[in-house]
């Protein structure tokens, strides 16, 4: 089952030549969730190739460089003739904030907006997978973290040792990867646990927002196969950070440590490092290894834990018209 992630604003505060503000679409299985909605966000989702189809979005806070995008993909929805209902979730007081973005300069929405204020904690639970809360410190602003979990899956069917028990392929060997113990023609009693191994946990994506490091986000992070924090600053900017409640990309990485994860994405960059962030890479890198720094546009797939590759993330192109 497929699950990717692409980085459609990697900015903090305002747009540059090379990013815009924030905004991530996580892909599982074709349905797409989106997380804040940055100025320009639409353009992006056209660019690299994400689907208007989406019923949710997810604000981490309302601060304008995580929100400003939501007015344009609503008024655009609406010009498209969309009827389905759009899911928006965000932390306390997005009924108010949600409610009058959506409204500003569209005279007509033909389709319902369905906004819910999430506290930390609170799990939206869907078919195979939820999707957590987690507290997180913006400087007194109220904000969420959110982790993708996945469901437990079935352990793997032998369907060699199957056959070598005389068990028909069929009806039979759906019975018994359920764990529904079979009985056979000629009586013998074939419990699952002989054919089906060990369940085998999903995947788990952690996503930061804006914030400093916290005990709190660790613990959701705890063995994540993707981890992404925001890394608005390096080294040199750590007192600035800390008034400002945002991370180095030194602190991410520390963190990322601590809670064990396979895989750290860096993403909210100061404009200072729009056009290279290798050195907030280097810096990271020296706590935790398997780091990288996204960019607009980039796509990272994220596998079972038995088929991860280093290399899990490539640059997307956007698509060629004609």
């Amino acid at each position: 089952m497929s699950l990717s992630l692409r980085f459609l604003g990697t900015s903090a505060a305002r747009p540059t030549v090379e990013r815009g503000v924030s905004s991530l679409a996580l892909i599982r299985e074709g349905e797409t969730l989106l997380f804040d909605c940055g100025e320009g966000t639409q353009r992006q989702m056209m660019r690299y190739g994400i689907s208007f189809a989406l019923a949710d979005i997810f604000f981490t806070h309302f601060h304008g460089d995580h929100l400003i995008g939501v007015i344009g993909l609503v008024r655009t929805l609406a010009l498209q003739g969309r009827e389905e209902p759009l899911r928006l979730w965000g932390p306390r007081g997005a009924s108010r904030v949600l409610r009058s973005a959506t409204h500003l300069g569209v005279e007509r929405i033909g389709f319902p907006i369905e906004i819910t204020d999430l506290e930390p904690g609170h799990m939206v639970a869907r078919n195979g997978y939820s999707i957590v809360t987690v507290p997180v410190d913006h400087r007194g602003t109220l904000a969420l973290g959110y982790a993708l979990i996945e469901e437990e899956r079935r352990g793997r069917f032998n369907p060699d040792l199957a056959r070598d028990l005389g068990i028909p392929e069929g009806p039979l060997w759906g019975k018994l990867h359920r764990g529904q113990p079979v009985t056979l023609d000629d009586g013998r009693v074939v419990d699952p646990a002989t054919l089906v191994g060990p369940t085998r946990s999903g995947r788990r994506v952690v996503i930061s927002g804006d914030t400093r490091p916290n005990a709190q986000l660790g613990e959701a992070a705890c063995k994540a196969d993707l981890l992404v924090h925001e890394a608005t600053f390096g080294d040199e900017e750590a007192t600035r950070a800390a008034e400002t409640g945002h991370s180095t990309a030194r602190e991410a990485a520390e963190l990322a440590a601590q809670a064990g994860v396979k895989r750290l994405v860096l993403t909210h960059f100061s404009a200072r490092y729009s056009r290279d962030t290798s050195e907030l890479v280097r810096e990271a890198r020296e706590r935790f290894p398997e780091t990288i720094a996204a960019r607009d546009g980039l796509e990272v797939e994220v596998p079972y834990a038995a088929d991860h590759a280093p290399d899990g993330a490539h640059e997307a192109t956007p698509p060629t018209t004609h």
